[in-house]
């Protein structure tokens, strides 16, 4: 049987990069897909991909930053297929280089709000979904920055440190309720946006690792997949590190 067999999967940010990975990698083992991304994403591409593969899908708009656009992706979710199995809290923004004494209050201010409380608005409710249904699986999209200092990017080392005290909280009050929560935490991934790097800032990146190159968008995905299904059952409140051999 595929590890997702008639699984109603919710992934945020799943129209690009890793996202969509995700989703795709879900629908292949048999999961009904979920995209939840911005309004005015062009998602067409991702859901053709999806039916391409026989599988069932829905794209609902979320700004995650904002509590009523969670709450009703995630009910217009379960209202169309009546449930809510694994969640991929995986929606997220970058944050320019800077210091603390110098970083506008504006950044600091976006990047938690989507990375950090926007992790908060979508488990809340994907718990709340979960307690009534008896039970649930959550991934939330972490970084090596949740777990060491990344020079020059504080906000976002900050929420991504969060996104690890959150993850381990919901594992700690909730595992008794048929529900697990890990986070996934990679180094630097090949998708466009980090293409669109500098040369030099991209070869500093891959010099980084020793495994001389970044990751892959499917290598992230066939781990979600595993922290998804069954194949994890005692797996919680931990993460997967996947970072060519960075943190060793």
């Amino acid at each position: 049987m595929k590890k997702l067999q008639s699984k109603v999967v919710f992934i945020t940010g799943g129209n690009s990069g890793i996202g969509k990975a995700a989703a795709i990698e879900a629908a292949k083992e048999g999961a009904t897909v979920v995209i939840a991304d911005l309004a005015g994403s062009d998602h067409k591409q991702t859901m053709q991909e999806i039916s391409d593969l026989d599988a069932s899908c829905l794209f609902v708009p979320i700004d995650v930053s904002d509590v009523e656009s969670v709450k009703s992706a995630i009910n217009a979710t379960v209202e169309r297929f009546g449930r809510l199995d694994v969640a991929f809290n995986n929606a997220g923004v970058g944050a320019p280089y800077s210091g603390i004494h110098d970083m506008p209050e504006e950044v600091w201010d976006r990047v938690i709000s989507i990375n950090l409380t926007g992790q908060f608005y979508c488990v809340k409710y994907e718990l709340q979904q979960f307690l009534k249904q008896g039970g649930g699986v959550i991934v939330n999209m972490s970084s090596l920055g949740g777990l060491k200092a990344e020079h020059g990017l504080v906000p976002y080392t900050a929420a991504k440190h969060g996104v690890m005290g959150l993850t381990k909280n919901i594992a700690v009050q909730y595992a008794t309720q048929n529900i697990r929560a890990n986070a996934i935490c990679p180094y630097y991934i090949e998708t466009p946006l980090l293409s669109a790097a500098p040369a030099e800032v991209h070869a500093a990146w891959i010099q980084g690792s020793p495994a001389k190159r970044l990751g892959k968008v499917s290598e992230v995905a066939k781990a979600f997949i595993y922290l998804a299904s069954d194949d994890s059952s005692y797996c919680n409140g931990t993460q997967i590190i996947l970072d060519g051999g960075v943190m060793a």
